[in-house]
């Protein structure tokens, strides 16, 4: 039986998802978040690890000879040497497409919410603004309809193209910028500029690459429309946050709508933080309950595979 270690197992799961699935495939010993120098110990002997955020560095590959596999309960991999695992024989293997139509759902959430301030109408109800109110209806945060206004989708793959059906349901105006054109597209596809300077909403699923890196930033930020709003649910780098932060504090544009920073957890010193109109989730896009158990069921498929000869999802060579 192979011997399989699985760290950072909070991460995808607080009792709510069973792992049972991984207990059939050899003898499993499970872990919570560890340090790096508890990396190492815990799976010096393994030969196959599975992991979520936990850093597999260099020296933790070289340190565990027995290392054949490493599967990730994640879609990115930028937490693994994988010219490390190359040059050791270790096969790295990912969950794609998982979470699209959860990270899509979060995405509409939070256009919701910034368009109709749902949470602050909440509050206000419960805090007793509307026991005390003297007429039938109050509204001082404002409501707008999504219906008619125009969505800039940055990054067109599965999740992008999730959100533009979405935004079909609504009634909203597609616009697309993506690397390649996509053949065959029913959406009017513009450069990152023009996305910038045209759309309502302004919503990232592209990968952080050094092309992605910091894109928004004041220089494009100054492109958009004042009542625009922005929503990422990407990877947290594909902002300048500081810059974020100055425009949503002198009214450059109307809002955002977060769930991922470029340090996590959030630190305490994020501008973010204290910055007006920003609506931030502590990345959970992904993380529905029927995302998680698909990836569960993916991460032991891609183990499975590997096991039998025939590996799939292989990130590196």
């Amino acid at each position: 039986m192979m011997n399989i270690v699985v760290l950072d197992r909070n991460t995808v799961t607080n009792g709510d998802i069973l792992l049972g699935k991984l207990d059939t495939l050899g003898n499993v010993k499970y872990y919570g978040l560890l340090t790096k120098p508890e990396i190492i110990a815990a799976a010096c002997d393994a030969e196959a690890i599975i992991c979520n955020k936990a850093i597999i560095n260099r020296e933790a590959v070289e340190a565990c000879s027995k290392l054949r596999y490493i599967g990730l309960f994640a879609t990115g991999y930028n937490n693994i040497n994988l010219q490390a695992c190359s040059e050791h024989g270790i096969m790295v293997a990912n969950a794609p497409n998982y979470s699209t139509n959860s990270v899509a759902q979060q995405t509409f959430a939070l256009i919701l919410q910034l368009a109709t301030h749902i949470c602050e109408y909440n509050t206000s109800v419960h805090d007793g603004d509307w026991v005390k109110s003297k007429q039938f209806s109050y509204f001082p945060f404002p409501i707008h309809e999504i219906n008619g206004k125009t969505l800039g989708i940055y990054g067109f793959g599965n999740i992008g193209k999730a959100v533009a059906n979405i935004a079909d349901a609504f009634g909203m105006k597609v616009l697309i910028s993506t690397r390649t054109k996509p053949e065959n597209c029913k959406y009017e596809f513009v450069g990152r500029e023009e996305l910038f300077l045209r759309s309502d909403y302004l919503t990232i699923h592209s990968p952080l690459t050094p092309e992605t890196k910091e894109m928004v930033n004041s220089k494009t930020i100054g492109l958009m429309k004042k009542t625009a709003f922005l929503i990422n649910t990407s990877r947290g780098g594909v902002i300048n946050e500081g810059d974020l932060a100055d425009a949503l504090n002198n009214n450059r544009i109307a809002g955002v709508g977060l769930d991922v920073l470029t340090v996590e957890p959030m630190v305490e010193r994020n501008p973010l933080l204290t910055a007006k109109n920003c609506v931030i989730t502590p990345h959970i896009a992904w993380a529905s309950y029927e995302a998680r158990t698909r990836l569960i069921t993916l991460v032991a498929d891609n183990l499975r595979a590997f096991q039998n000869g025939q590996p799939q999802n292989i990130v590196n060579v």
